[in-house]
């Protein structure tokens, strides 16, 4: 993310560590099998891009042991302040403008980063020249154009209007400047970038406590943003916050896209 001022979900907000508990019960699984599967371990120098929260850092921690190292970095580290203990190392970051902040990675991990910031070739890129030789990328990135919908199983009026609340979040993205279909495109922008072995696979969080409470989180956030722009009005907000927390409806997430590779 970057320096703009046009980043919808501030990590300053109270409901910005909901969304990273959330986060965190949703994809951790995901995430945490593939950086085992790229073979973390003992000494592994690591970058993780955009952390926010700690859980992927402190799980990247364990793995690399004293010998290793791991570069969390953010444009905002506040919530980062509890893991900046060795071997992690907290730095102020802005990967859409800055030079990495090292070279000769055995990995790069961005997780729901790239698609929220608008120079996000050059963040590729970085993150591709901050690897060594042999050094794995993993890239998950979210794709809601691919799957828009909150209630996929549309079927009363509660469902509806949860729907058209997604879509006046998407709007809110799109706006500014997020690409809502860069989760689909990883496989060959890793390739294009010249890694090799690529390969990628989605993880789809459909019906479970963690996105409702991802849900409720995002739109008392996001509520003054949809207001102001006269894509909803606080007694449709009102309302659908109630429906989430009764329970009774199928929330879903936009598909988490995971692709990797490994430099040549």
């Amino acid at each position: 993310m970057t320096r703009t001022g046009r980043y919808l979900l501030d990590n300053q907000r109270t409901e910005a560590g909901e969304r990273f508990d959330a986060f965190a019960t949703l994809f951790d699984p995901t995430t945490f099998r593939h950086l085992d599967g790229l073979g973390v371990g003992p000494g592994w120098r690591c970058w993780e891009v955009g952390a926010g929260g700690t859980s992927v850092v402190s799980w990247l921690a364990k793995k690399v042991g004293p010998t290793g190292k791991v570069v969390a970095t953010d444009i905002d580290v506040s919530r980062l302040t509890g893991a900046a203990r060795p071997p992690v190392e907290v730095r102020v970051h802005d990967i859409g403008a800055e030079q990495p902040p090292a070279e000769g990675f055995d990995l790069v991990h961005a997780r729901l980063v790239l698609v929220h910031v608008p120079e996000r070739e050059r963040a590729l890129r970085s993150m591709v020249k901050a690897l060594r030789p042999g050094g794995r990328l993993l890239l998950e990135d979210a794709d809601p154009a691919l799957q828009p919908l909150l209630c996929p199983d549309e079927h009363g009026p509660e469902q509806q209007l949860a729907n058209r609340l997604r879509y006046g979040f998407r709007k809110l993205l799109a706006d500014r400047g997020a690409d809502l279909s860069y989760g689909r495109r990883l496989p060959r922008l890793l390739r294009e970038a010249g890694l090799r072995g690529v390969e990628a696979d989605a993880h789809f969080p459909l019906t479970s406590p963690a996105c409702a409470a991802l849900e409720s989180a995002t739109v008392r956030q996001i509520r003054a943003d949809l207001v102001a722009a006269g894509l909803a009005t606080d007694e449709d907000i009102d309302r659908h916050l109630a429906h989430v927390a009764s329970g009774g409806m199928d929330l879903a997430t936009a598909p988490m896209i995971s692709a990797w590779g490994r430099k040549a």
